[in-house]
């Protein structure tokens, strides 16, 4: 008699596995995203470095497309800059290879104007007495946004 023997720590570890499938399935997902998800579930770390190998090789976890993605959607859609990009991802223990590669998908043109109509739009809303108080404020904010200081100061001596 052949019998598959399944332990508590085998269909433990398949639950994991399939809510974390779909936890990447949802979004692009980083090593260090699903490393927190397992913590939380409280997977043991041999399980947990299973877990994450099988994500791996079935193409569910992906460290490359995470940061391109990540890259992609932190610009266009809530307008950051490199800078806070770059912090975020490296927070995320992504590698400064990966990060540097990851970059490369914002197009310097669109980076401009994206900046350069950030600062427009708070230009408006800004209540300032002196054009440099005017400059230093809508600085500071470029600056939160993780945009370098040079293209900032650039911009904003177009624009004022």
């Amino acid at each position: 008699m052949n019998k598959d023997i399944f332990t508590l720590r085998d269909i433990q570890k398949k639950a994991f596995l399939d809510k974390l499938k779909k936890y990447c399935a949802y979004q692009e997902r980083c090593h260090f995203d699903v490393t927190k998800k397992l913590q939380k579930l409280k997977a043991d770390e041999d399980m947990a470095n299973e877990i994450i190998s099988e994500l791996i090789t079935e193409n569910y976890l992906n460290e490359e497309r995470f940061a391109i993605a990540y890259v992609r959607g932190k610009h266009r859609i809530n307008k950051w800059g490199r800078n806070k990009i770059t912090r975020e991802l490296k927070q995320r223990d992504i590698s400064t290879y990966l990060i540097n590669k990851s970059l490369k998908e914002i197009v310097e043109t669109e980076y401009l104007s994206m900046l350069r109509h950030l600062l427009e739009e708070k230009n408006k809303t800004i209540r300032a007495k002196t054009i440099y108080e005017r400059k230093k404020k809508l600085f500071s904010y470029a600056y939160r946004k993780g945009y370098e200081n040079e293209l900032i100061a650039d911009v904003l001596d177009e624009l004022l």
